[in-house]
């Protein structure tokens, strides 16, 4: 028994979490970067308060994130330290396209991912590359209105072809969009979408959802004819959702929530609209508009493999209950279970029952590839942190996660913890919510020396990576 000896540890990270140098190297602006820090974020990420450029009054944290468009060999290098098999990380698609759909694209953009690579290959890590994290260019959104614009579509393929064809000899593990069911819960930032008064929202996000489904089935086919050896995943933001009660109307409310979630993986990786949702987007009156042929794409190119981010599950109540907060999706408080800092329930068994409703759902391997504990980390006197209760949550999930494998008969291709180096938080813009195994020196103002301290967690990971998850 045991994790198979060509399974692949490593960790996780997002382009516009961790680069900066939003301006520099030829970079065009990008939605993630007029996100601001503070009380607006989430209206701007929701698309009900339209934000396109930067302005003197907010603080915008990804024009800096924690400088890793300067610092990626340290930060890599202590990537390889930690014995890194593989390295999620993502493409800014305006380092490549600065306004997203110019003929040619940026060589210093693509200079850049290929030192990138190259470091990677250093320490025999294999990259495992997200095309789209959380990314639409500006330019677009101001000319489209993002992906609620069949021609996103176009856009979106030419910077795949680009990939696929400059980076042949170092990547062959690729994600379409991250978290692709995040654009109905925060669809600025998953889709670009800024909705005008009066506008239906739902046929919005579900038409923008369609075109996205589009483009990754064609990325699918793509991929595939530059490159036979490449194999595609999508990704979703994962978590059970458990009744609150055995009360039926608790029950089937439950079984709603995760049809949501599971939606887009259903014709990602079935590759149909499931009828389950063909008749809600009826009731609703919000079915997308499909071009002729689309249907039959989709069928034609489903994903290679299954991947996700697990850092909760979901408690849901048909009545109104204390309610938590989660990976931007709030619920019913499950008084079963811990929470962290920021109130997300802790539910390393709801990692094993989550690895085995999707399994059991698809049949297709799955990789996690963001699992982690947002904290506040305090170095003591001497700088270190002692992060004991990081070590605690990522041991018990991945305990978890082995006998999904061992016991269950899951079929996991890796784990890629978020993130190997502390970054800004997507949801929150906070500096302060930390998830890595090394400590950067940056308060939430943004002062600080940018300096990487490993953390106590640091070296277990390293033990563990070296153990194939025995020693834990």
């Amino acid at each position: 028994m045991g994790l198979p000896d060509h399974f692949m540890w490593g960790g996780a990270s997002a382009a516009n979490q961790c680069e900066g140098g939003i301006s520099e190297g030829g970079r065009g602006l990008a939605n993630v970067d007029v996100c601001p820090a503070g009380p607006d974020r989430r209206d701007v990420i929701t698309g009900h308060k339209k934000m396109l450029r930067m302005d003197q009054e907010h603080r915008y944290p990804a024009a800096e994130g924690v400088d890793f468009y300067h610092r990626f060999r340290e930060d890599i290098r202590l990537m390889g330290e930690m014995g890194f098999q593989v390295y999620r990380m993502s493409i800014a698609w305006t380092r490549i396209f600065p306004n997203g759909e110019e003929e040619t694209p940026n060589e210093e953009g693509l200079l850049f991912y290929e030192n990138v690579f190259k470091e990677c290959r250093k320490y025999h890590i294999r990259p495992l590359v997200t095309i789209s994290h959380f990314d639409c260019p500006v330019h677009l959104i101001e000319k489209y209105g993002g992906w609620r614009d069949r021609r996103m579509i176009g856009c979106y393929l030419r910077l795949c072809r680009v990939l696929f064809e400059r980076y042949g000899d170092y990547v062959t593990h690729w994600l379409t969009f991250n978290e692709i069911n995040m654009i109905l819960h925060a669809p600025f930032m998953g889709a670009g979408l800024c909705f005008e008064e009066g506008e239906n929202e739902e046929q919005v996000k579900y038409q923008a959802a369609h075109h996205e489904l589009v483009a990754s089935a064609l990325a699918v086919k793509l991929a595939h004819e530059i490159n036979p050896n490449n194999q595609v995943g999508c990704m979703f933001a994962a978590g059970s959702a458990y009744p609150y009660s055995c009360r039926p109307e608790d029950v089937w409310e439950a079984l709603l929530t995760d049809q949501e979630n599971y939606f887009f993986v259903d014709v990602q990786a079935r590759g149909y609209y499931p009828s389950y949702a063909v008749k809600r987007l009826q009731r609703k009156g919000v079915c997308p508009v499909m071009a002729e042929g689309d249907e039959e794409l989709l069928r034609a190119y489903p994903v290679d493999f299954i991947s996700f981010s697990y850092y909760n599950s979901r408690c849901i109540a048909a009545a109104e209950q204390e309610t938590a907060e989660g990976n931007l999706f709030k619920s019913a408080k499950n008084p079963y279970l811990t929470f962290s800092e920021w109130g997300w329930p802790i539910d390393p068994l709801g990692l094993r029952i989550t690895l085995n409703e999707v399994y059991d759902r698809y049949q297709k391997p799955l990789f996690i590839v963001e699992n982690g504990l947002g904290a506040l980390d305090r170095p003591d006197e001497n700088g270190c942190v002692e992060d004991d209760y990081r070590i605690d949550y990522l041991r018990e999930h991945i305990r978890a996660m082995k006998a999904a494998v061992e016991e269950d008969g899951v079929d996991l291709m890796g784990y890629t913890s978020w993130a190997p180096v502390d970054l800004i938080s997507a949801g929150t813009g906070e500096m302060k919510k930390r998830y890595g195994f090394v400590y950067v020196d940056k308060n939430e103002d943004g002062t600080g020396t940018g300096n990487r301290t490993r953390k106590k967690s640091f070296y277990w990971y390293q033990k563990v990576i070296e153990t194939n998850g025995e020693v834990l």
